[in-house]
């Protein structure tokens, strides 16, 4: 257990399927910034805990998920994706616990840069990543579906 801010809290790996509906839930509760889309469906999670297990990361709080990160790493550079917290349970420490973990996790992996994409409307957790020391780059985001 974890205590922050008076809070007791575990950081532990995603397990599929228990932890599916409370994590999609989650994600869709996030508000602007964790967009769940095609690759967050049951299948499309199966296949990502194929590639890097360790890198999804669940916080709970007396056994129910309250946060949740998800990592990538290409062997060449790292990624984070829906770092998503509940509303009830922000401002506390778990955000920065989930990022120090999987950061710690990439690190590890022989990643030395790592890479997150912030959502326009979502633009008040800049401040909460670069605090983390998380830069800003002059980029074209470009996607195409495949």
């Amino acid at each position: 257990m974890i205590e922050g801010d008076e809070l007791a809290f575990k950081i532990r790996e995603f397990q599929y399927p228990q932890d599916y509906p409370a994590v999609s839930a989650l994600w869709e509760a996030s508000g602007p910034g964790v967009i769940p889309g095609r690759s967050d469906t049951p299948e499309e999670t199966q296949k990502k805990l194929g590639r890097d297990p360790d890198l999804f990361l669940v916080a709970e709080v007396d056994d129910h998920i309250v946060g949740t990160v998800l990592g990538g790493f290409d062997g060449r550079r790292g990624l984070v994706y829906h770092l998503a917290v509940a509303k009830e349970y922000r401002g506390r420490g778990l955000g920065d616990t989930l990022m120090n973990e999987v950061e710690s996790r990439l690190k590890e992996k022989g990643c030395i840069r790592a890479y997150l994409l912030i959502a326009h409307d979502n633009g008040g957790v800049v401040n909460f990543y670069k605090r983390r020391a998380w830069e800003t780059m002059n980029l074209t985001v470009m996607a195409k579906d495949l």
